[in-house]
């Protein structure tokens, strides 16, 4: 049976940076390891843990103490600073990814290239601290899925850098499109353009309880006490087992058909796509109104990257408008893995059956990279990468 170990965000108070922080390190996250992964963006910035209580329940609080800077950050800054630090690989991406979300919900709502866009508050240094902080306990703590329930934001205003906004700010219901949202007595800014931004980089799977066995329960305190709820993220983290040996998952589907578009134009958007996360794209030929040839594009993707691939499709063809949808899919248990061949490395995917052994899925373009150097038939590349694979016990493989 295929284990999997799952993070779920059971945000019914709502989520923003530094409560992500708290849960994490009540879920079990060393804080020393948080703290030495801020240690290696070598910018002036702490944080320190402590319990406090919401309402009477114990919960973590993350407190991030920072130099104050009046310089607004770009989002080449951001990536400056990420790229100079030490941070490992895994958590550089991480963080990056995020950052890049938020840049582009902030591009939308400005009306401003995403190059153009100033980070106000979410480029100062306690919410870079807790960006990179969550970004480095999640590398620790390494689930495989992530689902969240559908998110309260409040109501009300808060005042932000361009004066009193609605709640949720602008920039934190761009990034929730998509999003089920769920309604809220609280009258403050329960989710923060971090929180949402944190969650829908990560979630997989919008549900109000996952199905999995809980291990660990982690509680993390916001900034404020309401005097009706209390005001902590819950994370459940577990492993959920699937008897078919199959993974469920809910993804979303984009489409739009166009039919006057040239190829070059197609195949463009397409790789803009793919490059911005895109689980596949389609491109079908389709009859139109007045018997007009043109193409169908569908976009596979998570939930989460809808806003990002809706901006790409409106921004690469004329399109006037995009249906989506979302649906469960069911896929094989899968992992990464490289195989070693008389030429090289090969990368590729171990792919799980349920009651046949493990197979190997050659990476395309490192077999093609191969053929090219040495002039031998691809398929002759592929043939041994294949021959080359030897399955090892793994926690993902299936059981017949």
């Amino acid at each position: 049976m295929a284990v999997m170990r799952v993070l779920h965000f059971d945000c019914f108070s709502g989520i923003s940076g530094d409560m992500t922080l708290g849960a994490l390190v009540s879920l079990g996250v060393p804080a020393e390891v948080i703290q030495q992964g801020l240690a290696q963006l070598q910018l002036p910035v702490r944080v320190e843990f402590e319990t406090v209580k919401r309402c009477g329940f114990a919960a973590i609080l993350a407190r991030v103490s920072a130099e104050e800077q009046s310089t607004h950050r770009h989002l080449h800054h951001i990536q400056a600073i990420l790229q100079q630090s030490r941070l490992p690989g895994e958590a550089r991406d991480l963080a990056w990814r995020i950052f890049e979300r938020l840049a582009a919900a902030e591009a939308a709502v400005h009306g401003l290239p995403v190059e153009q866009v100033h980070f106000h508050e979410v480029g100062a240094l306690d919410s870079i601290a807790d960006i990179v902080g969550v970004a480095v306990a999640l590398c620790w703590l390494r689930p495989e899925r992530y689902s969240a329930r559908p998110v309260p934001t409040g109501y009300g205003q808060v005042r932000g850098a361009h004066g009193w906004m609605p709640i949720p700010a602008p920039g934190t219901l761009e990034l929730l499109k998509g999003v089920p949202l769920a309604p809220s007595r609280v009258e403050a800014e329960l989710t923060t353009p971090t929180g949402a931004a944190i969650l829908t980089s990560l979630v997989q799977e919008w549900t109000p309880t996952p199905a999995l066995v809980v291990e660990r329960i982690g509680y993390g305190a916001g900034s404020r006490d309401f005097p009706d709820q209390p005001n902590v993220l819950r994370l459940i983290f577990g492993s959920t087992t699937a008897a078919s040996g199959l993974v469920e998952e809910t993804v979303a589907v984009l489409q739009t058909q166009l039919d006057d578009v040239s190829p070059q134009v197609l195949g463009y958007c397409q790789e803009q796509l793919f490059a911005a996360g895109a689980l596949d794209v389609v491109l079908q030929p389709a009859y139109m109104k007045k018997n007009r040839p043109g193409t169908l594009i569908t976009v596979l993707a998570q939930p989460s990257d809808v806003a990002r691939l809706e901006a790409i499709l409106f921004r690469e063809t004329p399109t006037l408008g995009i249906r989506h949808y979302t649906c469960v899919r069911h896929k094989l248990p899968r992992q990464e893995a490289e195989v070693q061949t008389p030429w090289g490395i090969v990368r590729g995917k171990i792919i799980y059956v349920p009651g046949e052994p493990p197979r190997f899925a050659p990476e395309y373009e490192d077999c093609a990279g191969i053929a090219r150097q040495t002039g031998l038939p691809l398929h002759t590349v592929r043939d041994m990468a294949l021959q080359c694979f030897r399955p090892a016990p793994s926690s993902m493989q299936t059981d017949s």
